[in-house]
């Protein structure tokens, strides 16, 4: 264990990602969430140098549980992307030993007193005191009395919380207005997590830092945007919550806007918290009300023998949207997501316009097979990565033959170290005090604002049915464009 130490102690960090030593009071500790996603992504930052043995974390659950049994259940999920097992192992018993178990029901006053003890002991303006409500949004409120009632809403406290916050405007307010009677808007931090993907962040530097594409990126050289978030899973275990919510409020009013929101955006005037999110809000601010004719909502085949009840809840929607600003004026946004689809992935694919003249068309025509527009993808997930799409001259005598060729930044080939998850970067942020990449109130409310009367006009239609294993429904919302979808995999030649 103390060569182990020594060796941690010994990698280098970059100043830019040094953390300071911080407590996390993980609420909901025992949850699925935090034993899939929050525990393995600070226990690989232990094993990257950037979590010390300064931290300290607080499992917090209604179940009592061993330090044991969390270990047997939290492993899975950590091990098997790590390389050296073995000192992996002796990692991960060190970071259990930083680790108190705390049982107590959230719901009784004064439940806090024990952690209050423990955190309070070690208290001070420059220790960050990170409560992370890992828990259902209903249970929000009395989360927060409880902290406030056990006086650990310290100046230097912060509160994390995830998706869903409401299923509309009216009670994300409501749910908002609770968080901020004990704590004030700066800390604060509405977790999403595709805003902490390495592709995400990569969008951001491909348009602001290069000169080459921000001067293209407007409706004089953009034809459209397509957004796609598609997965081959079905609701699964998440049957009852989803049935109730569904695609629009699962997946477009926070993920699939908040990548338009990063696409569409103006540039800040500097990279941080408060420009960042205002240029953010903007967008949200000039989408266009969805108009019939704008939108598809489809169902997967054997959905309802899944939640055990007849549903017209959509698990694909489709949309077109418009953004009435300068900058985007007439540039339609594709947007789609759905469940039980054939591919899973995340991409982005902004589609320039043709060339406003062919001077290799033969006769006034030009080939079809050449007239393929440039295209720039982005990868969010997986297999991170940027391409563009150009058009080459095919090798060899014989007149000027056009071809489709790309540029390929592939993330995992580029970059030999392990790409961090989404949830590393986001919780590191929290610890760091930076709220860059996560959303403030006016922007939830904005997209609730959006996206309340497109559920309306869901409620009124029945969802087309279509095959697992498809992209989805046919839909008309490109056709009768006279475009299509590009669909993941397939945006070399442009075949569907």
């Amino acid at each position: 264990m103390i060569e182990e130490k020594k060796l941690r102690e010994s990698e280098t960090l970059p100043l830019s990602a040094s953390v300071p030593a911080s407590d996390y009071v993980i609420i909901g500790g025992t949850g699925d969430l935090s034993i899939r996603k929050i525990f393995p992504a600070l226990f690989l930052r232990y094993l990257a140098g950037q979590v010390t043995d300064d931290f300290r974390f607080f499992v917090v659950g209604r179940r009592k549980i061993s330090a044991e049994d969390f270990r047997a259940k939290l492993e899975p999920h950590c091990l098997p992307n790590i390389k050296s097992k073995g000192d992996a192992a002796i990692s991960m018993s060190l970071f259990i030993d930083l680790i108190s178990f705390i049982e107590l029901d959230i719901n009784k006053p004064n439940a806090m007193e024990k952690l209050a003890s423990l955190v309070l002991a070690k208290a001070n303006q420059d220790r960050p005191v990170i409560f992370y409500l890992s828990i259902a949004s209903s249970l929000f409120s009395a989360a927060c009395q409880r902290i406030s009632e056990a006086n650990l809403a310290l100046p230097q406290s912060r509160l994390v919380v995830e998706k869903p916050l409401g299923h509309d405007r009216i009670s994300s307010q409501a749910i908002n207005d609770e968080l901020l009677k004990v704590f004030n808007e700066t800390q604060i931090y509405r977790i999403d997590h595709y805003l902490g993907k390495e592709t995400v962040q990569n969008l951001m530097a491909l348009r602001f830092a290069n000169v080459i594409f921000e001067a293209l990126w407007n409706n004089g050289h953009i034809d459209n945007v397509q957004i796609t978030v598609s997965e081959t899973v079905g609701v699964g275990s998440r049957s009852q919550y989803y049935d109730q919510y569904g695609a629009v409020r699962d997946m477009v009013q926070n993920h699939l806007l908040q990548l338009l929101c990063l696409v569409a955006m103006e540039p800040p005037a500097r990279f941080n918290a408060d420009q960042v999110r205002n240029e953010k809000l903007r967008v949200l601010q000039a989408l266009r009300p969805i108009a019939q004719g704008n939108f598809v909502f489809g169902q997967y085949q054997d959905y309802t023998s899944e939640v055990a009840a007849q549903s017209h809840t959509e698990t694909y929607v489709a949309l077109r949207v418009w953004l009435d600003n300068w900058r985007w004026a007439g540039v339609p946004f594709y947007i789609r997501t759905g469940k039980k689809m054939k591919t899973r992935a995340s991409e982005i694919v902004i589609t320039f316009k043709k060339r406003p003249h062919d001077i290799f068309a033969k006769n006034g025509v030009t080939d079809s097979s050449q007239d393929i527009p440039n295209r720039l993808i982005i990868r969010v997930q997986p297999d991170e990565g940027l391409r563009l799409l150009l058009t080459s001259k095919e090798p060899g005598p014989g007149g000027m033959r056009l071809f489709p060729s790309e540029l390929n930044l592939d993330f995992h080939e580029t970059f030999s170290e392990r790409l961090p998850d989404a949830y590393e970067r986001l919780l590191m942020d929290v610890a760091r005090g930076n709220q860059t990449l996560f959303m403030r109130v006016d922007e939830v409310l904005a997209a609730w604002e959006f996206i309340d009367p497109l559920v309306k006009m869901r409620a009124d239609s029945i969802p087309i049915l279509y095959r697992a294993g498809t992209m989805g429904p046919s839909d008309e919302l490109l056709s009768k464009d006279g475009r299509f979808w590009i669909d993941p995999k397939d945006e070399v030649h442009g075949f569907s």
